[in-house]
């Protein structure tokens, strides 16, 4: 096993990680579209509150308290609902706890001392966040690193001006001596990108072609560009959040033209988008939405700036600029019609794909630059005939994996030439 796994531990990927800000699961869905807007990732943790303000939590209470993640697709799914079109000044007010899917194994806690391997392990097997103590000296990480998030060199020290230091083989928890604990949030996206840093330590790994890793899922979710865009929401998996929308072809293959995801969603137009998935068909959304999506702006969602848009989703008009229609995310006029010619998919709409050949270093570079949480795999000899998708614990699951028995020449002992892990 390469040993970048067994010799870097979890607080080597904290330097310049923001403090955590939890989003209580009273909070409003309008404070987490916003919450969402500015993280560093489609969804974010949801919490129960603290049962005495100021309490000392040990790491069961606080693991106890973590409800799930809330990422865009869910909240673009609710605002979707029938009765949140209909009064959407009432569907912002309703508490986060109404909305996120409760799932307490989607996040743990680890000590900054955890072994890389260990958390990777961890999240081959579903954990998506890691959640790291920051209220200690920690100087067991390589400056290089830590200039990934704030574009400067950093130290990740106490604010109080503790002394104390952790070794890699003491627990944090004994170490910490400031008054309040601090925590940063680790993504699957975060340690992916402390990877593709580290490639040559795991040759020839990164150079082998996905297929011949076993890196491709074949279990998707997919809805044809025909069907209702709603569907999408009876089947949306957990990992990745994410729904294909194809073509089905006479030769009894789809075409994949776009996708309806939480990645794509982020920062979108969360309203109007919602309207859309409730009144167009995939293929349209698609379209519309990923238009829209590229402008990478968060939306002015204030309950004063859309006041008085109630009755849009029931054909009632308004004087506002800011209304539910197919153009405000992004359609032209003839977009909207059902009989969009396929070619009109392409450009900006067009999904995050690769082929079954190419390499995992080529994949894990797509997903970081792109900022996607999995990238559809098509068949190599076409652009579009789906065949699988490639996600964060699909990489993860390749990288770890033992390297095939070199079988020694005839005669040649192969005594000395173990590998030890």
């Amino acid at each position: 096993m390469a040993s970048v796994f067994l010799f870097h531990v979890v607080g080597d990927l904290t330097v310049g990680k923001p403090e955590m800000v939890e989003l209580c699961e009273t909070e409003t869905m309008e404070a987490a579209i916003k919450a969402i807007g500015e993280s560093m990732e489609c969804g974010i943790p949801v919490w129960k509150k603290k049962s005495h303000v100021g309490m000392v939590e040990n790491d069961e209470m606080r693991q106890q308290r973590f409800v799930g993640i809330l990422n865009s697709l869910d909240i673009v799914a609710f605002f979707a609902k029938s009765e949140c079109l209909e009064d959407h000044d009432k569907a912002l007010k309703t508490p986060v706890s109404d909305v996120v899917v409760p799932n307490n194994s989607l996040l743990r806690q680890v000590d900054p001392a955890t072994r890389l391997i260990d958390a990777l392990e961890m999240m081959k097997h579903g954990v998506k966040r890691l959640l790291v103590r920051k209220s200690v000296v920690w100087k067991g990480m390589s400056k290089r690193f830590s200039v990934i998030y704030s574009g400067k060199w950093l130290k990740n020290m106490d604010t109080s001006g503790s002394s104390n230091s952790l070794s890699a083989n003491r627990p944090s928890s004994s170490s910490a001596t400031s008054t309040r604990d601090k925590f940063c949030c680790l993504s699957r996206e975060d340690v992916i990108r402390f990877l593709i840093g580290c490639l040559g330590a795991l040759a020839p790994i990164p150079l082998s072609s996905i297929s011949t890793l076993g890196a491709i899922n074949a279990n998707y979710q997919f809805v044809e560009a025909s069907s209702a865009a709603i569907e999408a929401t009876h089947k949306l998996p957990e990992d990745p959040s994410a729904v294909a929308v194809v073509e089905h072809t006479v030769e009894d293959q789809y075409k994949i033209i776009g996708e309806i995801s939480a990645s794509k969603l982020w920062k979108c137009d969360y309203l109007a988008a919602a309207w859309a998935l409730a009144n167009l068909s995939a293929g349209q959304f698609v379209m519309g939405v990923e238009d829209n999506a590229s402008s990478r702006s968060l939306p002015d969602i204030s309950v004063n700036q859309i006041a008085g848009n109630n009755n849009v989703a029931n054909g009632g008009g308004s004087t506002k600029p800011k209304k539910f229609s197919s153009r405000s995310i992004g359609f032209s006029p003839a977009s909207a019609s059902l009989g969009v010619s396929r070619s009109m998919y392409r450009g900006r709409s067009a999904p995050l794909t690769c082929k079954v050949t190419s390499s995992l270093a080529a994949v894990m570079a797509q997903m970081l630059s792109h900022r996607a949480t999995h990238v559809w795999v098509t068949e190599d000899e076409s652009d579009d005939i789906l065949v699988g998708v490639v996600g964060y614990a699909d990489i993860m699951a390749a990288v770890t994996k033992q390297p095939a028995p070199i079988t020694p020449a005839p005669g040649r002992s192969t005594e000395g030439n173990e590998i030890h892990n």
